[in-house]
């Protein structure tokens, strides 16, 4: 594995968690909309990571080269975002503007404590693959001086 598809790889992990803090900061924002644009309560968001994987054209061309190339994956990159489809959560309030006929709201399916673990792991993943990252590029250096 050259240094380079290293650095790649925790780009990639970088990205997928700066993605996943971004999500978990959107479900915090809307903890209380009752309300978006299709009239129904904001649904908690969840991101999709995935392996990335090289392409079978990749692993022919790399093996047509001479060269290797890893075909358990490189990276790992966001699949999608998608909605959570827990139940909405019911609270009697007969004043609010939503309220139905019995005096309920449904709330946004977002829990604090789940959004905060949930962004703190990612937090602690990007912080990982920083580390990782700057570990590689001190590994390159050092190559680069025995060199000299």
């Amino acid at each position: 594995m050259s240094f380079l598809s290293t650095l790649n790889i925790s780009g990639s992990g970088m990205t997928a968690q700066r993605l996943r803090l971004d999500v978990a900061a959107d479900n915090i924002a809307n903890i209380e909309t009752t309300r978006t644009e299709n009239g129904e309560p904001y649904r908690r968001k969840m991101v999709v990571l995935e392996a990335k994987e090289p392409s079978f054209a990749q692993i022919l061309a790399s093996t047509a080269a001479g060269q290797q190339i890893n075909p358990a994956g490189s990276g790992v990159r966001a699949a999608e975002v998608v909605d959570d489809e827990t139940d909405l959560k019911q609270v009697y309030d007969p004043d609010h503007p939503d309220a139905d006929e019995n005096g309920y709201v449904q709330m946004p399916n977002v829990d604090l404590v789940k959004e905060t673990a949930d962004a703190m792991a990612a937090s602690h993943a990007y912080q990982a693959n920083i580390t990782a990252f700057n570990t590689t590029r001190q590994m390159a250096q050092s190559a680069l001086e025995i060199g000299r």
